[in-house]
């Protein structure tokens, strides 16, 4: 399967604003890239490039005083399979865990394991571990909270999701991620490309969105795993971009000083 996937972003600037950037594919699937991977900038300023701790593509830049659009397309090679099913997939002790995965278990800014870590007992300690377990807490986190693109808010913790039952993919995220590290399953944050491929059209429908993976010792050894709190089914066509704690480490762009959105479209469709 071939995905044609990629967008076109603008901001207004009042005055020159630094920018970090995080719109390039992950490097794990640069190799599925088929045509150029180019970000163009309007207007054409430098943009340093480099790697965070994650191994996320970042670019530094300046922005200028005025309008600056960033937007990129390109077609990417898929294997057209949904997410992978692995129920016999066991949870691994943290004595036995890799050393560069314990990150996954710790609190962050949006995963506030300290305020839910009781109710994660109480909802899931007596489920079976591993697979199991954590498909009961992104079955309990789909129906607790209630999809809204209106009642987005770039302030809510999993707390505050899991309080409030609203919100968009990321907070299916959060609380999922939550949820999974109370339980002593590390649980990592993601965002990427996810087009509305296989699956009947919707009137929300998805490009960018955020999801999850899990570290669990599967059948041919310990693997990161893909779940998705929002839509509860494995899906066709991911590309990821980003992985991280959560949201702050994935924003596809932080800038330092004030600036408004002036467009923002993705598009990802399948190429027949």
């Amino acid at each position: 399967m071939k995905i044609r996937t990629g967008f076109d972003i603008a901001f207004d600037s009042s005055q020159p604003t630094p920018m970090i950037l995080m719109l390039s594919v992950h490097p794990s699937r640069m190799p599925d890239v088929l045509t150029p991977h180019v970000i163009r900038l309007d207007p054409p300023v430098p943009a340093h490039e480099y790697r965070d701790r994650f191994d996320n593509i970042c670019h530094r830049i300046l922005a200028p005083p005025g309008r600056i659009a960033m937007s990129a397309s390109f077609v990417v090679q898929d294997s057209g399979e949904p997410d992978e099913y692995a129920p016999g997939a066991r949870q691994i002790p943290v004595q036995d865990l890799p050393d560069d995965v314990l990150v996954f278990l710790l609190g962050s800014r949006y995963c506030d394991t300290d305020k839910l870590a009781q109710t994660a007992w109480n909802l899931f300690g007596s489920t079976p571990e591993g697979w199991a377990r954590v498909q009961a807490i992104v079955d309990y986190t789909h129906n607790r909270i209630r999809f809204d693109y209106m009642r987005a808010d770039a302030t809510r913790s999993a707390h505050d999701g899991h309080t409030q039952q609203e919100g968009v993919c990321r907070d299916f995220a959060h609380l999922a991620v939550t949820l999974c590290r109370c339980m002593n399953i590390p649980a990592r944050y993601c965002t990427g490309y996810l087009g509305d491929i296989g699956v009947p059209a919707v009137p929300d429908p998805m490009d960018f969105s955020a999801w999850f993976e899990v570290f669990l010792e599967g059948p041919e050894g310990p693997r990161w795993y893909t779940f998705d709190a929002r839509h509860n089914r494995p899906r066709i066509g991911r590309i990821v971009m980003a992985r991280g704690r959560d949201a702050t480490d994935v924003a596809i762009t932080t800038n330092f000083g004030f600036q408004s959105l002036a467009r923002f479209d993705v598009h990802t469709d399948e190429v027949f």
